[in-house]
């Protein structure tokens, strides 16, 4: 990895600063506006961001705490201790954590040369990846249940990966350009991580230590749900998908609904309105033709629908983004 880099990481932050000069207590203020301790996503993200990468603090004992996004620590230098769950984990350099929003860990101060990288990530990004993921694997598992899970169990994954030339390679393409963006930096790092899954899914025997759901939730069966709803949005019915997955129409929807909490129907609209409210930002197509694009004939209940979710009219939201 780059040396510049690495000198560029170890230069102290502000709040390593103050740390060091006051001996001051983790400042929450910086991390959440809750009385309880859940690390916000919108203090550390910018609002067009799906990604982002932050050094953990340094010099001092972080906290237990929660966080309302996914975070993969990555230890780019050094090690990291931090008790997760009930569980003590040391990661050496080039390991990976993957951390659900439900989890919560503990971390022991890391000195000068532990240089620990918090990837950010939003957990939307993750329901465009599961058109290219496998159905059956433990990764597919932990994320499907990261977006859907209904119970709130705290669930990692620890790869122990410092060994893997392809996945240390990835990693570092992706904090360079996270780090230091050009032009098509964003769209580049999404690839990235989608390439980074990907390969995580290929050495699953790397996987060390894991927390998962007691009983699986068969994954497989939502992860071809959205695939299905992704590819054939516009036509999509509960009954076609049923049959391509051999199974009853009223059983799918059960299992849906429990694995989800939310109906097909749900599901297929909201699929539908971000497709819609995508368009409108992107394109010159009038409403009606969008919302025939993405599925709906009644212009009158895509519009009611459509407010319902965003607030405002499409014409209206559309109108909002021309006055920027």
């Amino acid at each position: 990895m780059s040396i510049d880099l690495l000198e560029e990481l170890m230069e102290l932050t502000d709040e390593e600063q103050l740390i060091l000069q006051q001996k001051t207590h983790v400042i929450k203020e910086i991390y959440t506006s809750q009385p309880n301790f859940i690390i916000e996503s919108e203090k550390l993200l910018p609002k067009d961001k799906m990604i982002m990468i932050r050094k953990h603090t340094r010099y001092i004992d972080f906290p237990k705490h929660k966080h309302n996004y996914i975070e993969i620590n990555y230890v780019y230098n050094g090690s990291l201790t931090q008790k997760v769950g009930n569980e003590q984990i040391t990661l050496k350099k080039g390991d990976i954590l993957f951390l659900n929003q439900h989890i919560e860990h503990e971390i022991k101060a890391c000195a000068k040369e532990d240089i620990i990288l918090n990837f950010i990530i939003q957990p939307p990004f993750f329901e465009f990846i599961f058109t290219y993921l496998s159905s059956n694997n433990i990764l597919s598992e932990f994320l499907i249940n990261s977006l859907y899970n209904n119970s709130q169990n705290g669930q990692y994954l620890y790869f122990a990966v410092s060994e893997v030339e392809e996945i240390q390679e990835l990693i570092k393409k992706m904090i360079l350009e996270i780090m230091h963006p050009s032009f098509l930096s964003d769209s580049t790092s999404k690839l990235y991580m989608g390439l980074l899954l990907l390969s995580l899914i290929k050495h699953s025997d790397k996987i060390k230590l894991t927390q998962t759901r007691e009983q699986s939730t068969q994954p497989f069966i939502i992860v071809e749900s959205i695939k299905y709803i992704d590819e054939h949005f516009q036509t999509a019915t509960l009954f076609e998908l049923a049959e391509k997955l051999h199974l009853p129409h009223y059983s799918l929807s059960k299992y849906i609904k429990k694995a989800t909490s939310l109906t097909f129907k749900e599901l297929l609209q909201e699929k539908r309105l971000g497709k819609a409210k995508e368009l409108l930002e992107s394109t010159n197509l009038s409403v009606t033709a969008i919302a025939e694009q993405v599925g709906y004939d009644n212009i009158s209940y895509f519009y009611r629908i459509f407010k319902t979710k965003y607030g405002q009219t499409p014409k209206r939201y559309r109108e909002h983004l021309l006055n920027q």
